[in-house]
């Protein structure tokens, strides 16, 4: 039976047919032969697990410009930091994880547009990002104060399911800041959070190995849920527009940027489904890492006592919390948070000599260049002090890391987990739990395979 893979989904959404002069030759490029003449390297990807991992030995063996084959379609994979250098462009108008998850969606507005529309369109997204992050910055301070004051509450021995708790944070900071007084209710949250999740599990696992095609029941669950986060964000849309707010949301930036109906409802989903998973994991594994170093969080406190003093963090403070910011960029680099992006090589191209055929599928393997020896020592160490050096913080924002502009919803997640550990480690102190073992789970964003446990007792 064919194998079935979310990028297979990805490759028939985003891209066409593939080109005539593609061929089992992958233009000179070391790589993979096709295990199958139908699926290509599916098989190969499915049976490592995940797609990273598959990236990982994929590197490995032929070193960090390889090739492979989604079906029957020539796909170059770069692996360290030179080659995607060479070949980021920084005028390109969509962010490669947008593109990513709207082909998954079977979103099709936006692609194949003009430049200048391109343009205007990221504009408004980040500009919307912007002015949600500001107007709304009391109530983030208060959701991260409200969840700080629950864990204070708790027994020092107690066990805290940091998961969890940061994935309700998040929701409720991505609903408010994306859509406002609507979600000021705690069931609305919750009717978000259980359609969010089964849309984004499937997105996850249900086309990574087929089973979703497989099960009726589980596909109608889905589309579901789509429908219902879909038909929420209209009402909000409807019930904003042309209407005077006191705190601007993210959707009421969409409605005055002159988008077509279509374009505000996918904007506003792909924000909110990404936002959401974006921020919760960037404030899980923040959180989980500063337990296992005892220095790390003492330097942070530090920090926040020295800039804040008494005072209540603003928004014009953000930028002197300067190691939080370290601490950021080291959690995104040791998690690897987002491992894969990709982009279709619009005209022929070249890296290091070698020809990248027109509509070939090019993925950047950013799981494997974060964790690459040779662009950082010992990877695999959390170490915040690493971005000291002015070169790693460069190369990192190159990366599109660092919660720059070219991934609105890192920012916004960047934003949101400042908040959170400016606040929280001006009040606990937070403690591994004994034996045990946080493993990675690696799909758009890498997440916890289990429930992430941790203690806090309160700063004297």
């Amino acid at each position: 039976m064919p194998v079935t893979s979310f990028f297979w989904v990805f490759i028939l959404c985003f891209v066409s047919p593939p080109p005539p002069q593609a061929s089992r030759q992958a233009s000179g490029i070391p790589g993979m032969a096709p295990t199958e003449e139908k699926d290509g390297n599916l098989p190969d990807i499915v049976n490592t697990g995940s797609l990273h991992q598959f990236l990982v030995s994929l590197h490995e063996k032929y070193g960090p410009l390889a090739s492979f084959w989604f079906g029957q379609r020539l796909v170059v994979s770069l692996g360290s930091v030179d080659l995607l250098k060479e070949h980021i462009n920084p005028n390109r108008t969509s962010d490669p994880f947008e593109t990513m998850l709207k082909s998954l969606l079977g979103y099709q507005s936006g692609f194949g547009g003009s430049a200048a529309e391109g343009h205007v369109r990221k504009k408004v997204y980040e500009t919307g990002v912007n002015k949600a992050i500001q107007s709304n910055f009391a109530v983030l301070l208060e959701l991260a104060d409200e969840l700080v004051t629950k864990w204070l509450s708790y027994p020092e021995a107690q066990h805290v399911p940091l998961c969890q708790h940061m994935l309700g944070f998040a929701m409720k900071s991505v609903t408010r800041a994306a859509m406002g007084s609507h979600f000021e209710n705690d069931q609305e949250v919750i009717r978000f959070r259980k359609n969010h999740e089964s849309i984004w599990s499937e997105i996850g696992k249900g086309f990574l190995d087929g089973s979703l095609d497989k099960s009726s029941s589980r596909k109608q669950h889905y589309e579901e849920a789509l429908g219902e986060m879909e038909a929420a964000l209209k009402k909000v849309a409807r019930e904003r527009k042309g209407q005077s707010n006191n705190h601007e949301v993210f959707m009421d930036s969409l409605l005055q940027g002159d988008l077509i109906e279509k374009q505000v409802l996918e904007d506003s989903m792909i924000f909110s489904l990404a936002g959401s998973v974006i921020t919760a994991n960037l404030c899980i594994w923040s959180t989980y890492f500063l337990t296992t170093s005892s220095s790390v969080q003492e330097k942070l406190y530090q920090e926040v006592t020295k800039v804040l003093g008494r005072s209540p963090l603003t928004f014009d403070k953000l930028q002197e919390l300067r190691y939080c910011q370290q601490v950021l960029n080291e959690t995104v680099r040791t998690a690897k948070l987002t491992p894969v992006a990709a982009r279709l090589q619009e005209l022929e191209g070249s890296v290091i000599h070698h020809i990248i055929p027109k509509e070939t599928l090019v993925i950047y393997a950013l799981g494997v260049v974060l964790q690459d020896d040779t662009s950082w020592h010992m990877p695999y160490r959390f170490d915040p002090e690493r971005f000291n050096d002015e070169a790693a913080r460069k190369q990192f924002t190159l990366l599109g890391f660092s919660g720059s502009q070219e991934c609105p919803e890192l920012r916004f997640a960047y934003t949101v987990a400042t908040i959170m550990l400016s606040t929280l480690i001006r009040k606990l102190s937070l403690h591994p739990v004994a034996d045990q073992l946080v493993e990675m789970k690696y799909d758009l964003v890498t997440t916890p395979k289990e429930e992430a446990w941790i203690t806090v007792s309160k700063r004297n």
